[in-house]
């Protein structure tokens, strides 16, 4: 699947044009806000139980756990689908953000855990008599979020430092991300790293002090991660549409040309490639207090294929598009692994082999041509 997908990122995708559907963008940002910060609460706080409008516990859950995985598809289309950089390790970034908030929220559980002591239950298992060093931070909230974006942003400046000064690229690009990831992740399962081995962090009883089973808690960072998804779209808008963003798709179409006009593709590259990280950092922050757990498996290679799939199903290069495919994997896959468990794998990719062969451009492409063919129906008639 790794090397269908190198071969699928050698199709460029479409150049937006600077100014289509703007009026259409901004109205569908306002009903995205409106729908997030007013709607979803009134149908969870409000509605009642009983009321078919209701909206679950469950489903605020996994509305949420979707947008965190939006926000990482965004970041792998700006990559990917503007710069022309395909990375198989974006699971790392997304892991490496949880893991920070994670810390914080295990030392919120306090003497609340199994052993009433002030460590963390699974150091006190292993015997553990103090916290070790790169800890330090944890107790602090402030510290916690600069972590979570100074972590993931340094280790892909240094990573893709020496990557892109190598002018490593394409396929074998995709797979030292891939082995960075996994990398991560063996050094993560080992017990004496400080991170819980397999089970990584769970349990978690608070944030700020806050309950965080509490529903007025949950909805709060619901609409956070909400508005988050949505500002970081907007970001993306911003730069794909800026000067910046036109010289990402040079380099993305013609990287020699590029060079050859006096640009250093070195330096647009790795601050894509930073932010894109980052975003995933934020992703995996919003997602560890809500989905209640973060282990080594979230670094997996699987984990960064299935990230870019979600871009390739939706659409690269169209911003909506990796959200849209977010959104729809992750909802297929949510009801596939509950009625037919065996089989999800083989669906997933399916599902990308189908979109590679018959739909390049994703699901953006096949709405963008039925709305074209609506349209020239309707002006056909007479």
């Amino acid at each position: 699947m790794s090397a269908a997908m190198a071969q699928a990122s050698a199709a460029p995708a479409p150049l937006p044009t600077r100014g289509s559907g703007l009026r259409s963008a901004w109205s569908g940002v306002i009903l995205a806000t409106i729908a997030v910060c007013v709607l979803a609460p009134l149908l969870n706080l409000v509605v009642p139980e009983n009321s078919a409008f209701h909206l679950s516990a469950y489903a605020i859950s996994l509305i949420a756990k979707f947008m965190c995985y939006a926000i990482c598809a965004l970041a792998i289309d700006l990559i990917w689908g503007y710069t022309g950089i395909l990375s198989l390790g974006h699971g790392l970034f997304f892991a490496l953000g949880g893991y920070a908030m994670g810390m914080y929220l295990m030392r919120q559980i306090g003497r609340d855990g199994s052993y009433g002591a002030e460590l963390p239950d699974f150091m006190v298992f292993l015997d553990w008599k103090q916290l070790p060093w790169h800890w330090a931070l944890s107790g602090s909230f402030f510290w916690t979020l600069v972590l979570v974006v100074a972590v993931p942003g340094l280790i892909a400046f240094v990573f893709g430092w020496f990557a892109f000064r190598s002018r490593i690229k394409g396929v074998y690009f995709s797979i030292i991300t891939q082995a960075l990831s996994y990398a991560a992740m063996l050094l993560f399962f080992r017990n004496e790293t400080g991170f819980g081995g397999n089970n990584g962090f769970t349990d978690f009883k608070r944030l700020l002090g806050i309950p965080l089973a509490q529903p007025s808690t949950r909805m709060v960072l619901f609409v956070i991660t909400g508005l988050t998804l949505i500002g970081f779209y907007l970001l993306a808008r911003w730069l794909v549409a800026s000067r910046f963003g036109r010289v990402l798709q040079a380099i993305r179409d013609a990287e020699n040309r590029v060079m050859f006009l006096g640009y250093d593709p070195l330096a647009f590259k790795l601050a894509i490639w930073t932010l894109s990280a980052v975003m995933c950092g934020v992703a995996g922050a919003l997602y560890v207090p809500q989905v209640g757990i973060i282990n080594p498996g979230e670094m997996s290679p699987a984990a960064s294929i299935e990230m870019a799939i979600w871009a390739a199903v939706g659409g690269r290069g169209t911003l909506l598009g990796p959200i849209l495919g977010a959104f729809v994997v992750n909802g297929a896959k949510s009801w596939l692994t509950m009625s037919f468990p065996e089989f999800w794998l083989y669906v997933l990719g399916g599902m990308f082999i189908a979109v590679t062969l018959f739909l390049p451009d994703g699901l953006m492409g096949l709405l963008t041509r039925l709305r074209a063919r609506v349209r020239g129906k309707k002006a056909s008639q007479p």
